[in-house]
């Protein structure tokens, strides 16, 4: 009976997806005419039409690549095909962010995708850092719905003045919308696009229980139809607000993939409910009070534990270890991953 109601459920997840699913209205852009190489050039290697390439990690490095200009908001995407086989302990991120600029007051979008143990269900975490709060992410973890490495899916950030959402292929599984309490934690900085690959083994696998294993190296992430919407800002100006962006952030903010509909905002909490194992929101002993972008669901909440984490894990089987909150306040951001 559980694997004919996971199957029902699957069924209608997939439903409402093809339903509400349309095509992006955007234009991707070859590699030469948007990127540029971020490090590991020689792990770097790309498909000769210019708009795909890999992203190799070995024992002598990771690689990445990133934008060539900041941009003051935007819509950034790629289709990803990520690593196959055992990937414990590798992490491949597709975000934006403008650390290199602002090394104190940084802004931060991210997906991180957790290194993989075989035959477990691939995990994932978005995040967001405003003007350098990083002491205060708002980290949510799922779980992925299908195996990553089998074939490619488009992930994407929208970014406006108004409201932030996260998409995999054309489902919205995390929107955050501005208001006035949340001052300088919303991204307000230009930013640019990256994507690394790279060895997380003290933290992205079961809070660093599984090490990279580089018998199966190389680890390749592939990378293709890359999409960079938005508008270009001088490095030098970056700073400045310029009045020539306020046509591109209307036309961001009018387009269809920034508006989620009732069908959408349907299957969005249709996934967040069978898929998201930690939130921010719920987590009492981080925030005893929940940042003032969070929603409440008090229904929802009551399958959170106080760490934020589910009472109840996927297989339903309670989970016991339970942290204290000096544990909590002393563990890395992007370190609190579940062990299983």
């Amino acid at each position: 009976m559980d694997f004919i109601r996971k199957k029902i459920c699957l069924s209608v997840f997939l439903f409402f997806h093809v339903w509400f699913s349309t095509a992006l209205n955007v234009s991707t852009i070859p590699f030469s005419d948007g990127f540029s190489h971020l490090f590991g050039e020689g792990n770097i290697l790309h498909a000769t039409d210019d708009k795909s390439l890999q992203l190799h990690l070995n024992q002598r490095t990771g690689s990445g690549f990133k934008s060539s200009d900041l941009y003051t908001h935007g819509f950034f995407s790629a289709k990803i095909k990520l690593p196959s086989d055992y990937t414990a302990g590798i992490v491949v991120a597709f975000y934006t962010t403008n650390g290199d600029l602002f090394t104190k007051t940084h802004d931060e979008l991210d997906f991180e995708f957790l290194g993989n143990i075989r035959g477990k269900a691939w995990r994932f975490q978005t995040n967001m850092y405003g003007n350098g709060s990083t002491s205060r992410g708002r980290e949510e973890r799922y779980y992925l719905w299908f195996d990553p490495s089998k074939e490619f899916h488009r992930y994407s950030i929208l970014w406006t003045i108004k409201n932030i959402i996260f998409y995999i292929d054309d489902v919205p599984i995390r929107e955050i919308v501005r208001n006035d309490a949340m001052g300088g934690d919303y991204p307000s900085k230009p930013m640019g696009l990256y994507a690394t690959i790279w060895d997380a083994s003290d933290w992205a696998t079961s809070g660093g229980k599984y090490k990279t294993n580089y018998k199966y190296a190389p680890f390749i992430a592939e990378f293709t139809d890359l999409v960079l919407n938005g508008c270009a800002m001088d490095p030098l100006e970056q700073v400045v607000n310029n009045p020539s962006c306020d046509e591109k952030d209307d036309e961001l903010q009018k387009a269809d993939f920034s508006r989620i509909t009732p069908r959408q905002r349907m299957a969005m909490k249709r996934f967040r409910s069978k898929y998201m194992y930690y939130s921010y929101c719920y987590d009492s002993l981080r925030y005893s009070v929940p940042p003032p972008e969070c929603e409440i669901d008090h229904v929802e909440q009551q399958h959170f534990k106080e760490t934020g984490r589910l009472k109840f894990n996927k297989h339903g089987h309670h989970r016991h270890a339970k942290r204290t909150r000096s544990q909590v306040l002393d563990a890395r951001n992007h370190g609190n991953q579940d062990e299983e």
